[in-house]
């Protein structure tokens, strides 16, 4: 009775253990996943340099980004009206957070000035908020990641504000990298366009002229500080 029970015995240990090595196998197996940002660092000395007592400030809020895009995962397009989920390639963040990093820095660095989102700043020194709605960020791979935004930059504490719309496609040949890096490009060159408009809009006082959008950004004009703005209605301070 023993002897017969034996082989039965080690027939399920043997079982068993296969079960084990498939399931270790599967594990190693399995799809790893693939992390990107926007805020890729910039080590040139310009990038690096310290703001020191700044003209002014800016501020830099959350960023509205469509809800079928508001996830870790690339949302690719397969169509004009299909879109695929891809679980193995990730945002470091959700896109929001990445596209509001990414203009933080790339703004502070042009401007020479620091974002103080969520600190407090001296009520002497000018604070210029900058408002991003992306309407589109749509990813095509191996062709083009566009990005539609409409960005406001407000002088706080007065009636001064400047609304604009970009639209900027950059090509993606290659694979989900390039397609990663085309949407940083994008975003760097819509942090150029507010750059000039935080420019333009802070010497408007000083030259008592309208401001515009920049040349490759398209809205209304901004009236100077002494001035309500046409384009205010509806914002709060």
């Amino acid at each position: 009775m023993t002897f017969a029970r034996v082989p039965r015995m080690m027939r399920a240990a043997a079982l068993c253990a296969s079960f084990a090595a498939l399931a270790t196998l599967a594990a190693c197996s399995s799809p790893q996943s693939h992390f990107y940002t926007l805020s890729a660092g910039d080590t040139s000395p310009d990038a690096v340099r310290t703001a020191s007592n700044p003209a002014f400030l800016i501020e830099v809020p959350p960023v509205d980004v469509p809800p079928q895009v508001a996830k870790n995962q690339f949302v690719v397009q397969t169509g004009p009206t299909q879109v695929q989920v891809l679980e193995q390639e990730r945002w470091a963040s959700l896109p929001g957070d990445e596209i509001r990093r990414a203009l933080s820095s790339s703004l502070t660095q042009q401007l020479g000035t620091i974002d103080v989102y969520g600190s407090p700043y001296p009520d002497r020194v000018p604070v210029y908020r900058v408002s991003v709605n992306v309407q589109r960020f749509e990813s095509w791979p191996g062709s083009r990641a566009l990005i539609d935004a409409v960005w406001s930059v407000r002088a706080v504490r007065t009636q001064a504000v400047l609304t604009c719309r970009s639209v900027v496609s950059e090509p993606a040949s290659g694979g989900y990298d390039a397609l990663a890096e085309a949407h940083r490009r994008a975003v760097q060159q819509i942090a150029t366009q507010i750059a000039v408009a935080v420019r333009n809009l802070a010497a408007a006082p000083a030259r008592g002229a309208a401001v515009t959008c920049p040349a490759s950004a398209s809205g209304p004009s901004a009236a100077p500080s002494s001035a309500p703005s046409a384009s205010n209605a509806g914002t709060k301070g």
